[in-house]
């Protein structure tokens, strides 16, 4: 009876088909890019007062350059934490199988030898493969050995790090391929775009379709909202999670090659705190630690707030400390947003 009742109405009324593909559009385009308009709001609003402060320097074309270029490695991590987070999990490793990713790609193209073309491509392959390695490795163990992924991660965090010391002897390996550095470390498209960023902007748009527009990304925000829910749904839980994990994974080898292409060197000690870091940027861009809520387009901007607080503090002769402190600030309020955000969402 319900059928019958309903195809009367879509014969008699073809104008309300033409009114529903503009309400589809715009549906396209929120679940694309979000509503959390405060924090776009927040970073424009950080532009300007440093652009009013010293507008030469801050807004030139290669100080712009500059702060995009400071993100771009922070975003590929980013991107694969916001999966993570949406499904109210968490990797504290991304940092640590950066730099093994980074180590496996250089030592292997050291011992090749060579700086052509096919060198680098292998290079490429064994970073994205370390990274997937690490990431399915965490992401069975979570999915399957049902051990928290706090744990899990924060293993594999030491674990990775302390693989990539041994490799090394804890020495930074500087035998990159010259040409690596010099196309996709320094290079420009057009003399004017970083290759690094092309990269980062690439795959933050890339899987912000992904998320937004694709099973797999509704299967993502279904986990993260319920997982029992999911499982009762259809969805093989257990498989998503390690799929997500493996491309967070994955995604970090991506950043680990394209740190090295950039300092020419493995640098083992300078990503610590990167993991905390991407969790911040994720958090601060409007996915809630809890699950279920999160668009690509919060994490691009949460990615750069730090970035530009950095760039304009130094500008200005500000101690870089009162950074720490500032984004601390934008992440306590950005939680305390999503707790009012989930307060008003359980009365209504």
């Amino acid at each position: 009876m319900k059928r019958a009742e309903e195809a009367p109405a879509r014969a008699g009324e073809p104008e309300f088909a033409e009114e529903e593909q503009p309400q589809e559009g715009r549906a396209w385009l929120r679940r694309l890019a979000g509503s959390n308009v405060w924090i776009f709001l927040i970073l424009g609003g950080i532009c300007l007062v440093f652009a009013l402060l010293s507008f030469d320097a801050f807004a030139s074309t290669s100080n712009i350059r500059n702060i995009t270029v400071d993100a771009a490695v922070l975003l590929v991590l980013a991107v694969g934490s916001t999966f993570v987070i949406i499904t109210a999990g968490i990797d504290l490793s991304v940092g640590s199988v950066l730099v093994f990713s980074g180590v496996v790609s250089a030592k292997l193209m050291e011992a090749v030898g060579g700086e052509s073309t096919g060198v680098i491509l292998l290079g490429l392959v064994a970073a994205l493969g370390s990274g997937f390695a690490w990431g399915l490795f965490n992401g069975v163990v979570i999915a399957k050995l049902k051990v928290p992924a706090l744990i899990v991660t924060l293993g594999s965090f030491g674990a990775a790090l302390g693989f990539a010391q041994l490799i090394t002897d804890g020495v930074d390996v500087r035998d990159v391929p010259f040409p690596l550095v010099e196309s996709v470390g320094t290079g420009l498209l057009f003399d004017q775009i970083p290759y690094l960023v092309l990269i980062a902007g690439g795959v933050a748009l890339f899987f912000a379709i992904v998320l937004a527009l694709t099973r797999f990304g509704r299967h993502t925000y279904a986990v993260g909202s319920n997982e029992e829910a999911a499982r009762r749904a259809g969805i093989n839980v257990d498989l998503h999670l390690i799929k997500i994990y493996a491309l967070a994974g994955t995604l970090s080898g991506l950043a680990g090659f394209m740190s090295l292409a950039r300092f020419a060197t493995t640098t083992i000690a300078g990503h610590s705190t990167d993991n905390l870091q991407a969790i911040a940027a994720v958090v601060i861009g409007g996915t809630s630690l809890f699950g279920g809520i999160g668009t690509m387009a919060g994490t691009v901007a949460g990615v750069f707030i730090p970035a530009v607080l950095e760039n304009g503090f130094v500008i200005q002769g500000v101690q870089p400390f009162w950074q720490e402190v500032a984004v601390g600030g934008v992440l306590i309020l950005a939680v305390y947003l999503d707790q009012l955000r989930r307060r008003a969402r359980f009365r209504e």
